[in-house]
C-alpha cells in the first residue's frame, strides 16, 4: 500500500509560483508513473501532468503547457509540480496519483492511489 503526502499549496497572486511537492511511502516509487491532478470548485478532476516512472516522459495538459513542470527524485521519493505563471484559473485542489507501471497515463481512473490534496489558490 502506497501513501502519497502532498505539500506545498497555498495563497498566491497571479503571476506568482508555486512548488508542490508529493512525498511517497510504502511501496517501491520507482514502480510507478506519477501523476498530478486537480479539482476545482464545483468541477470534475482534471489531468495536469504526468511523469514516467524514471522521469525521462512527461505529459501536460496543453493549459499549463510551459508555465508547469513535473518532476520527480527518486531517491527522495518525491514528485514535485513547479508552477509558474500562475493564473486565478488555476485555483483548485491539487492532488497527486500513483499509477503501477512504467509509462505516463492521463486517465483519472488508471491511477492506483491518491494524496489527500493541498489546496492552491491565486488571487487576481
Amino acid at each position: 500500500q502506497v501513501q502519497l503526502v502532498e505539500s506545498g499549496g497555498g495563497l498566491v497572486q497571479a503571476g506568482g509560483s508555486l512548488r508542490l511537492s508529493c512525498a511517497a511511502s510504502g511501496g517501491t516509487f520507482t514502480n510507478y508513473a506519477m501523476g498530478w491532478f486537480r479539482q476545482a470548485p464545483g468541477k470534475e478532476h482534471e489531468f495536469v501532468a504526468a511523469i514516467s516512472w524514471s522521469g525521462g516522459s512527461t505529459y501536460y495538459v496543453a493549459s499549463v503547457k510551459g508555465r508547469f513542470t513535473i518532476s520527480r527524485d527518486n531517491a527522495k521519493n518525491t514528485v514535485y509540480l513547479q508552477m509558474n505563471s500562475l493564473k486565478p484559473e488555476d485555483t483548485a485542489v491539487y492532488y497527486c496519483a500513483a499509477y503501477i507501471g512504467i509509462m505516463v497515463v492521463t486517465t483519472k481512473d488508471s491511477y492506483d492511489y491518491w494524496g489527500q490534496g493541498t489546496k492552491v489558490t491565486v488571487s487576481s
